[in-house]
């Protein structure tokens, strides 16, 4: 083959590579187009392969022009490839237009809960306290639901009207007060703990009454602790809670605390109780390992719902738990 003979198919070859470069339609057919001439078994290698058959004057001249071919095909290449991707991000963008002027989809604002909130509350008052959040089972044996906590026997909370019994000797906790109990049974003085969560009693529902219902409980352990920080802790409290209020003591019963004295603030002139307080019983910090001679301490609990409803002023517990979306919506 001579000089010439391959001068005349290099043009060839560019001619009809440049048409179909020009014809492809998108990328992945460009790249057919690019394997096909400038590949190792493309056309452009098929017609230098005759170069061998030259004399070695022809050699340079033939060289040249087949890397000007190439070079001049590569860049059609590159050109098209660019104006492809220009087009198909321009459909694109055509395709996904967004008007900045519509307005935006409605996404109504979560509420909280009125027990979740008095239970925000309430930790934040007590952790800014230096007291530490515990939590624990609701699912408990009696030992650490009644024994550990100085219930006798016989006492009337051990009573089925009272209790949710389950099979096989448990039961469903009636106070938070089992958390004191294993925390104090893992943990050594001095001790400052809040604890919080679901409780369950056999009752019958009404509009102060629920079966099921939010118990905080918090207590104390330390070496000459009197009922003064008792009173002191409650009455900050409830001062953090509700602002300046009335308080006052009454002398009560509770069998893991000796003494005992249940807690009334006077609300909207009337005196409404809202939790139990006392002195540990020394039996129940024995039941734990800790001796009673060298160190003392306080507990007190109350009802999440009836904070709440105070709080809110709410008339009846049962709205608590009805999901009323009219209801809910007020706070």
């Amino acid at each position: 083959m001579s000089s010439s003979e391959i001068e005349s198919q290099l043009s060839a070859v560019q001619h009809r590579a440049a048409d179909d470069i020009n014809a492809a339609a998108g990328l992945e057919e460009l790249d057919k187009v690019r394997v096909k001439y400038l590949g190792k078994k493309g056309d452009l290698s098929k017609v230098l392969g005759g170069m061998g058959k030259l004399s070695a004057q022809e050699r340079p001249k033939i060289g040249k022009l087949a890397n000007e071919a190439k070079t001049a095909l590569q860049s059609q290449i590159e050109q098209r490839k660019e104006d492809l991707q220009s087009a198909q991000i321009r459909a694109q963008l055509e395709s996904e237009t967004l008007d900045v002027t519509m307005p935006g989809v409605y996404q109504p604002q979560g509420r909280i809960h009125p027990i979740n909130s008095i239970i925000d509350q309430i930790t934040d008052i007590f952790v800014g306290l230096g007291y530490t959040v515990a939590q624990s089972q609701e699912i408990e044996s009696d030992y650490y639901n009644f024994e550990a906590l100085n219930f006798l026997p016989d006492h009337p909370a051990r009573d089925m009207q009272d209790t949710l019994y389950l099979p096989g000797g448990q039961l469903m906790r009636t106070h938070t007060s089992n958390t004191q109990i294993r925390y104090m049974e893992n943990n050594q003085p001095p001790m400052r703990v809040l604890a919080s969560g679901r409780c369950y009693r056999r009752d019958t529902v009404d509009a102060t009454h629920s079966a099921v219902f939010h118990q905080i409980e918090f207590f104390a352990v330390d070496k000459d602790i009197t009922f003064t920080d008792l009173r002191g802790t409650v009455q900050l409290f409830l001062e953090a809670l509700f602002g300046e209020i009335e308080v006052r003591f009454r002398p009560s019963y509770f069998p893991f605390t000796e003494p005992s004295a249940e807690v009334d603030v006077r609300w909207q002139g009337q005196w409404l109780e809202v939790m139990g307080c006392g002195m540990i019983d020394p039996n129940v910090l024995k039941a734990v390992g800790c001796d009673p001679e060298e160190y003392s301490g306080f507990a007190a609990g109350l009802g999440v719902e009836r904070l709440a409803m105070v709080q809110s002023k709410i008339d009846d517990i049962r709205r608590l738990y009805k999901s009323d979306l009219r209801f809910l919506r007020q706070f």
